[in-house]
């Protein structure tokens, strides 16, 4: 009793230490991108050896977790393939279409799409506390973002709001998942079929031949390995353990605290300027942070 009120109380804090994670991405794509690897080639082995690492977790943690009933694998699917590979295939084919703030403001309609599926398939309450911190945490990463007046093309505006229901996606299947197996046994399966995925669609021979040629494919690949336990294994399985005790719609709109991480690494590690609006849109996340988390 008293550690189920325990990881209750953790569950906010849980969410909000993944998007904390998440944020920090931009130092490894940045450091990787420019090592010559494509996007697609970083999310590959992103997921392959996060699901390398979860395996391992759960060996040590449950072995019994590896066994899954047949019925639950088109839902496993769903995680790997239908969330984590198609949201990040739509987000990275977006920032090749429009700015990166454009693409980021279409990944963060993701809090929305969580509270409108939840209400469908959870029968979640729609109250005035989660719309109000809704329109903060979205109007605060559209701040952070930045505002852009580019003419997005339709293809474009479809398969970022693409990214966004992929992102949001994880809450609600994740949720179903949670119902009958651990957050390890969920965290596996979905990196690992993830993962199978990616290699058919990144050029494997081409990704290869780059970690070969590389001055140092050692250390590369621990790089590589540091890569997805900062940015996938820790992130995740924080999120997914937060989401046993946390509604999906509130766990999307805390999650919203990346893009402000995100901005605060940009400026105090590439020292890139922090403008008003950017500042703005901290304050309104922060808020939106705090609402969430105030008793009623």
């Amino acid at each position: 009793m008293i550690m189920q009120k325990t990881m209750t109380k953790l569950g906010p804090a849980l969410i909000i230490l993944a998007g904390c994670f998440w944020g920090s991405m931009g130092i490894f794509v940045r450091k990787l991108t420019a090592d010559g690897f494509s996007s697609v080639e970083i999310v590959t082995m992103r997921v392959t050896l996060a699901a390398v690492f979860f395996g391992i977790v759960l060996l040590l943690k449950d072995r019994s977790g590896f066994r899954i009933a047949l019925r639950d694998i088109p839902l496993f699917l769903g995680l790997g393939f239908g969330s984590i590979l198609f949201f990040t295939v739509c987000y990275f084919t977006a920032m090749t279409m429009m700015s990166l703030s454009t693409a980021a403001i279409l990944l963060y309609t993701s809090p929305v799409w969580i509270m409108l599926m939840s209400v469908l398939f959870f029968h979640e309450k729609l109250n005035r506390r989660k719309l109000i911190a809704l329109v903060l945490a979205f109007s605060g990463c559209v701040l952070v973002s930045g505002i852009s007046g580019e003419k997005v093309p339709l293809l474009g505006l479809l398969i970022g709001l693409g990214a966004g229901l992929g992102y949001g996606l994880y809450s609600i299947l994740g949720t179903v998942a949670l119902r009958r197996y651990s957050p390890y046994t969920v965290t596996f399966y979905t990196f690992l079929l993830a993962a199978a995925g990616s290699w058919v669609i990144s050029g494997p021979a081409d990704m290869i031949s780059k970690i070969a040629s590389a001055p140092s494919p050692t250390g590369l690949m621990l790089f590589f390995g540091l890569t997805a336990l900062v940015t996938a294994v820790v992130p995740f399985l924080s999120y997914t353990l937060g989401l046993r005790t946390v509604e999906a719609s509130k766990a999307g709109i805390l999650a919203a605290v990346e893009p402000m991480v995100a901005t605060l690494i940009g400026v105090f590690v590439f020292s890139e300027p922090l403008t008003v609006l950017s500042g703005a849109g901290i304050v309104l996340i922060l808020a939106a942070l705090v609402l969430l988390n105030l008793k009623q």
